[in-house]
């Protein structure tokens, strides 16, 4: 099979990507923005074909990329793993005839108003939503269904450019914020534990799931400084009651939207109004969440969508065997990181459930709403999901990262 990779290079762990395509027996076809001769020599090993562009996220660019790739050969599969390549994928992928998610579906796992509008109309429970380009709309949507709203782009990717408004004072200004956006997602605030859900999905079912949990919610962790946030993968997938609930809900989804062979991404809340779908994206989920399941399940889970894409099967199983999770350190204020304290003390209780750390001393600062890997930050894994909640928890309160 061919298949061809939409941007290889960066970040880090996309290079998984084709090294797992290779593995499984795919030639791999990649198109990047990074010059060939700038990539290492183990990338080069996993790649038999590369075409550079200025832009991935162009689809002129890529429709030249892919079908000079057709000119060598058969292409099998267009693929693409970051939320910004996924609508150009899938655009070029319908253009050049090539089989995967389609253009409708694609652009209602990045469409929020349109994703929530269809999955209410089949029944699945989700916030009230609407798209909204004016004043007027923004305060008929309130004057409906009351505050707090969650005002954020229709197309973004986590909490970027997401607010909670909690009163009318605040909607013009909140509004204005959008510069050069002809409308933006208006949604119900709705209470409650916020997780998500990913899958490796085969022809429309779940072959592989996973399930974390946000601690806090992302959106307050996205804003505070003073809070160390965390997500842990739990091990206790294939034993608790929820997680078959949220199985349903996850196939559910998959039906609506009409996902056939794909990972996923799906965000959730679980409160006083039960559970309730948040939002999807027909791709792996970011932040090095897939190295946690990796770890935390004892197998190669890039090799395991590699199968997928290329053998319509999934033969990996997760053995459940850890909790994974990481927690994020943040500096004390904005410029130089300068040291890092209670490292050692970590090491000391901990060491053997370390997966790895990142504690980059002397390096500048990234702001809080940049994520969870923008500065320091620490994963481990723990048998017990509670005890290794503890853990995190205690890490959040010993290592203080210092910056002037």
């Amino acid at each position: 099979m061919n298949v061809v990779f939409v941007e290889p290079n960066f970040p880090r762990n996309q290079r998984e990507y084709p090294r797992a395509l290779a593995a499984v027996g795919a030639t791999v076809m990649a198109v990047g923005e990074t010059p060939w001769e700038w990539l290492d020599e183990e990338l080069q090993s996993w790649i038999t074909h590369y075409y550079q562009v200025g832009s991935v996220t162009d689809v002129d660019q890529l429709r030249q990329a892919v079908q000079h790739f057709q000119s060598i050969g058969w292409v099998d599969r267009l693929e693409a793993t970051i939320e910004a390549h996924t609508l150009p994928a899938a655009i070029v992928r319908e253009e050049c005839g090539i089989p995967g998610t389609s253009v409708r579906t694609t652009w209602l796992c990045r469409d929020k108003p349109a994703m929530k509008e269809a999955l209410r109309s089949a029944g699945v429970p989700t916030a009230a939503s609407a798209a909204v380009g004016s004043l007027e709309q923004l305060r008929a949507f309130t004057d409906e269904h009351g505050f707090p709203i969650i005002l954020k782009p229709r197309d973004g990717a986590g909490a970027s450019g997401t607010m909670r408004l909690d009163s009318e004072d605040q909607l013009a200004a909140a509004l204005a914020s959008y510069t050069g956006v002809e409308s933006i997602a208006v949604e119900e605030f709705v209470e409650g534990h916020e997780g998500f859900y990913d899958t490796v999905s085969v022809d429309g079912g779940i072959a592989l799931d996973f399930a974390c949990h946000y601690y806090p919610g992302v959106l307050e962790a996205m804003r505070t400084r003073w809070i160390s946030p965390q997500y842990i993968s739990t091990n206790r997938v294939d034993s608790a009651g929820f997680y078959g609930e949220l199985r349903e809900l996850g196939e559910r989804v998959n039906e609506v939207l009409g996902i056939q062979t794909s990972a996923t991404h799906m965000e959730y809340f679980n409160g006083p109004k039960g559970l309730r779908f948040s939002e999807i994206g027909a791709r792996p989920p970011g932040v090095g969440c897939w190295d946690l399941y990796a770890v935390g399940n004892e197998m190669d889970i890039y090799r395991a969508w590699a199968d997928a894409i290329v053998h319509g099967q999934v033969w990996h199983r997760p053995s459940r065997a850890y909790a994974a999770g990481i927690i994020a350190l943040r500096p004390d204020r904005d410029g130089r990181i300068t040291h890092i304290d209670g490292i050692d003390e970590i090491q000391h209780r901990y060491a053997e459930w370390v997966i790895d750390a990142h504690l980059p001393v002397g390096a500048p600062t990234q702001p809080v709403e940049a994520g969870y890997m923008a500065n320091a930050w620490i994963r481990l894994r723990h048998p017990d999901y509670d005890v290794l909640r503890g853990m995190l928890d205690d890490v959040g309160r010993t290592v203080q990262v210092h910056a002037e």
